[in-house]
């Protein structure tokens, strides 16, 4: 089957899965794709998939990007995570420390070129990772950007070259708090800090109320996406 072909099968597959469960959509994604991983970045959608694939199918691999940037918060939530579903998460590394990072591109990098950071930090490490897969499993919603809005519940990525699912991509913010209140999920602390979406704690900010829920990430800069999902 080439390209093409794949892609139609897999925009008539969207239309199908619409309206499915995200439990639904794990289950087909890892009964199709065995050689399947998820993306993890303990923000409140993420640990929602967690525990879902913890109850679907415990041995999916589940990875996180260690960008060394992280808030302690975050850090603490992934072992917590880990003690208290008995996993291990993937530690993903970029090829190079801060400290050589500062050497090459200079101090601060995330402020003179956020786009280069991101890419060392985060977009070459996903790249190294998922070529390894046949698919991945990501915690994307529509409503959190512009650029998310027409995100399908299966397609291609193109960009890394293999299968994309995205369980929750229709769910609004309360359906994934309902979620993590009837399930008794562990999230990361800061969302109760007005930290809505969290990333490195160079980028991120506290977002005050009436503010655009990402408006905490990149703060001041036209950046809007670190470059993981197109």
């Amino acid at each position: 089957m080439n390209l093409l072909e794949k892609e139609d099968l897999i925009k008539e597959k969207a239309v199908t899965l619409e309206s499915a469960s995200a439990q639904e959509i794990i289950a087909y994604a890892i009964e199709t794709f065995p050689n399947i991983t998820f993306a993890c970045s303990f923000g409140a959608e993420d640990v929602v998939l967690v525990d879902m694939i913890q109850k679907i199918s415990p041995r999916t691999d589940i990875f996180y990007l260690d960008t060394d940037f992280h808030f302690q918060e975050t850090y603490a939530t992934r072992d917590t995570m880990q003690q208290h579903y008995g996993l291990e998460f993937v530690r993903v590394s970029p090829v190079i420390t801060p400290e050589e990072q500062a050497a090459q591109f200079g101090d601060e990098l995330w402020l003179k070129d956020p786009n280069q950071c991101c890419n060392i930090r985060k977009v070459e490490p996903l790249t190294r990772i998922l070529s390894q897969y046949d698919a991945w499993i990501t915690g994307i919603r529509r409503d959190q950007a512009p650029t998310r809005a027409n995100a399908k519940k299966i397609e291609y990525d193109a960009k890394f070259g293999l299968v994309k699912f995205n369980p929750i991509a229709g769910w609004t913010q309360e359906d994934v708090w309902q979620y993590i209140r009837d399930n008794q999920v562990i999230y990361n602390p800061l969302h109760d800090q007005n930290y809505p979406s969290i990333g490195c704690h160079y980028c991120t900010r506290q977002v005050m109320p009436g503010e655009d829920p990402r408006a905490g990430r990149w703060s001041g800069n036209d950046k809007t996406e670190c470059g993981l999902h197109k």
